[in-house]
């Protein structure tokens, strides 16, 4: 069964909540654009052959503090100057649009816990909650964690320890943020969901903050902040306007992939195992390094820290934004992906074509695609150079199929 989902969540009155709109300037004041809106953004959902559905996704817009959102982008490897008062209002330079993908695994409960209160969460987290965190992660797992520091977020760990106090005006930057409020997320699943001991998720992030003076909704920004959050194999993909060539946004957090590998080595490499299909599982059990929930292996290495990347893009240069589980990612290339809806209009339509398309080779785990037109929709540059190559597939798949039910 299919359906199409988006979930948004509105704010108490009088509180700052995740909204389902985002907000663009004019001269005379601002106008708000629904997200919920199927020509806005697509989401589609198939279930496969499986019995439940464990994919979720979620979009939203945020409301992030302005001065972490510049300390942010000064912080990168090449800095980038913004001014949040030429955005036209606090309002519309702490927006920020945040698209979310989940493929959950050993059930859904973890899953549908991470679309109804991540963005919630990164929203709220403060500084002041990190240290908690981090003695909590160390004395609820230990195993790996007993000597852990906080990573991403060790700088606030350190304050916290030595008993100084941040400088007047110290701010979190966005990835300690998106750490922070990971592992917030993973705390309140363990300590209230009986089953994330064993069932977790994987989780694909991204945030879209409109640089342009007066701000624009991210998809006629001239200039956009692009940050992922990712943990697990969940995929997010750009596609480069000009040419139509992809730009991967996240990598595979599996045990023998390059960042895990080195991550995981003080754990022992004997704890590598493959399985009777040849695939690399940590124990010989766990397939996704890093997510959500699965309490039961974090002592040994699993952990929700998210990989966090921010880039500066021209919003114009490119065309669209794809989010993916891996039941559309184990049977379709990066560039396929992209390629398969260069010529789409409708983002609902985009998004269905991807999981059709993944169904005609036999898709048979959950699927799901998000797909976030930006300022190059609508037209993509290049040639399809997978279009034979797909159908090819297509045909011999079905070939098979036929030959297979004869006999």
């Amino acid at each position: 069964m299919l359906s199409r989902s988006i979930t948004s969540m509105a704010p108490a009155r009088g509180v700052r909540g995740v909204h389902d709109f985002v907000r663009g300037s004019t001269p005379g004041g601002s106008y708000k654009v629904p997200l919920n809106n199927p020509k806005i953004i697509g989401v589609y959902s198939s279930r496969g052959s499986r019995e439940y559905q464990e994919d979720a996704a979620t979009v939203g817009s945020l409301q992030l503090p302005p001065k972490e959102l510049q300390s942010s982008l000064k912080r990168l490897k090449m800095p980038y100057e913004w001014d949040p008062s030429s955005s036209g209002s606090d309002f519309l330079a702490g927006q920020v649009a945040a698209f979310g993908i989940f493929d959950g695994h050993g059930g859904k409960e973890v899953s549908t816990y991470l679309k109804e209160n991540l963005f919630k969460q990164i929203e709220t987290v403060k500084s002041s909650d990190i240290s908690d965190l981090v003695d909590w992660t160390k004395e609820k797992h230990a195993g790996y964690f007993k000597r852990w520091r906080g990573g991403a977020v060790s700088r606030w760990t350190k304050f916290a320890s030595s008993g100084n106090r941040p400088a007047e005006g110290e701010v979190m930057t966005l990835e300690e943020r998106l750490n922070a409020a990971f592992l917030q997320t993973d705390r309140l699943i363990l300590d209230k969901e009986e089953k994330g001991k064993r069932c977790g998720s994987t989780a694909s992030v991204v945030l879209l903050h409109s640089l342009d003076g007066p701000s624009q909704p991210y998809w006629s920004a001239k200039r956009l902040s692009l940050t992922v959050a990712h943990c697990g194999d969940t995929r997010a993909l750009l596609c480069h306007q000009p040419t139509g060539r992809v730009i991967p946004l996240t990598e595979k957090h599996h045990a023998e992939s390059r960042v895990e590998a080195s991550r995981l080595r003080r754990m022992g490499a004997e704890l590598l195992v493959s399985d009777s299909f040849g695939e690399s599982r940590w124990m010989g059990v766990v397939e996704n390094t890093r997510g959500f929930g699965d309490g039961e292996w974090k002592p040994s290495g699993v952990t929700v820290e998210p990989e966090v990347t921010t880039r500066v893009i021209d919003g114009q240069e490119h065309s669209y934004l794809i989010l993916l589980t891996d039941g559309l990612t184990s049977l379709l290339s990066d560039q396929e992906l992209v390629d398969l809806i260069r010529k789409s209009f409708d983002p609902t339509r985009a998004a269905k074509t991807i999981v059709h398309f993944a169904e005609d080779l036999g898709a048979s785990d959950n699927c799901t695609a998000v797909v976030v037109p930006l300022g190059g929709w609508g037209n993509v540059g290049g040639e399809d150079t997978t279009k034979d190559r797909r159908e090819w597939r297509r045909r011999r798949f079905g070939e098979m199929n036929t030959r297979m039910q004869r006999m």
